[in-house]
Formats: C-alpha cells, structure tokens, sequence
C-alpha cells in the first residue's frame, strides 16, 4: 500500500513539474486580457479539457502512434519549439498577437486548443512524460496514471480561473508589461526546445 501510494505521489508530481500550472498563469493572463470573465473561464475549461485528452491518447496509444505515422519525439519537440517561438515573438513584438482576438465567439478556437492545449500544457515534456510512465504497464496502471494527470488538470483549470482575480488587481498597464515578459520567456522556452529538439535529432552533444 506505502509503495502504490507513494507511485501515485510520484505520478503527480511529474506531471506538476512538467506543466506547472502556476507558472503558465501568467501566459495565460496574457494570452485572454481581451475576455470577459466567463469566456476566460470557457476558454480554461476547454484548454484543460483538450489537454487531458491530447495526453490520453498518448498514454494508451502513443507508441502506436508514433510507429505507424513514423514520428519521432525529437520532431515533437522542434514543431512545439517552432509554435511556442512563433506566439512568444508575436506578443513581444506585437500590440496583440494574432492567437488573441476581440471576436469572442472565436478565440477559444484559436487559444483553447493552440497554443493553451498544445504545445503549452500538453507539449513534448508532458507527452513523453506520460508516454515513459504507462509504457509496457498494464491497462490498470496507465488508468492510474491517466487518473493523476486529470488531477493535475483540474488544478490547472483552477488556478486559470483565478486569473480574473489577478487582471482586476493588476491593471492594464501592468498586464501589458506582464504580456510583454511572458512573450520573451515563451520565445526563449521555445528556442530552447527547438535546440534541444535538433540536439536530439542529429545526436550533437
């Protein structure tokens, strides 16, 4: 019982490692400043939601997936690398980036899905790290793991709501000056997982 539990324990915190819901609030916050309250909140449950499913699939799949189309991590690391760079760059450089839009019935398509599902929650670090805990594990064990990662996104989805707290205590201004930030760390992180991602490709040290 103290080792199943200590799994589960172990299970949970990787996952919280690798997505680390409290650090992506902020490129959250960024990415819906132009929302209202209960579309931010839409927009949280369907990135969740995408999430959680996109990691699924990997976990009772993944390696069949990647055999049968004849993917690589390697090259899910460099695409992830490539579409994180690309949003950073945009909100740096940009009054507001393209995956951000004033048309409310459409920016949870744009933002939901990519790039708050994929690559930012469910990117390369999140899917190789379900795919190296359920792999060659019985069914009961990935529903294990499946379980631990669907906790993980609920806390994300919460801490996502909170976010309409921090945009009434935070002002505009500061929201601007945070979006700003966010889009150098995002174009940095996606930089570094296009190197990392190459490194692997062609085994450069």
């Amino acid at each position: 019982m103290h080792d199943y539990v200590t799994s589960l324990f172990t299970t949970f915190m990787a996952f919280f490692a690798i997505m680390n819901p409290f650090a992506n609030l902020p490129v959250f916050l960024s990415l819906t400043k132009k929302t209202s309250k209960e579309k931010r909140n839409e927009i949280a449950s369907k990135a969740c939601i995408n999430a959680f499913f996109i990691v699924a699939v990997f976990m009772f799949g993944g390696n069949y997936i990647f055999n049968i189309f004849g993917l690589t991590i390697e090259a899910l690391r460099i695409t992830g690398g490539i579409i994180i760079f690309y949003i950073g760059f945009e909100m740096l450089l940009t009054q507001s980036s393209k995956v951000q839009s004033n048309d409310t019935d459409n920016i949870d398509i744009g933002i939901a899905i990519s790039p708050l599902a994929i690559p930012i929650l469910a990117g390369p670090g999140t899917i190789v790290t379900a795919i190296n805990l359920t792999a060659d594990q019985p069914i009961k064990h990935v529903a294990t793991v499946a379980l631990m990662f669907a906790g993980i996104c609920l806390l994300t989805y919460l801490t996502f709501r909170s976010a309409t707290y921090f945009y009434e205590k935070l002002g505009e201004n500061l929201i601007q000056v945070i979006s700003k930030l966010m889009g150098l760390i995002l174009a940095v992180i996606g930089m570094a997982m296009l190197i990392g991602g190459i490194k692997e490709a062609f085994n450069i040290s």
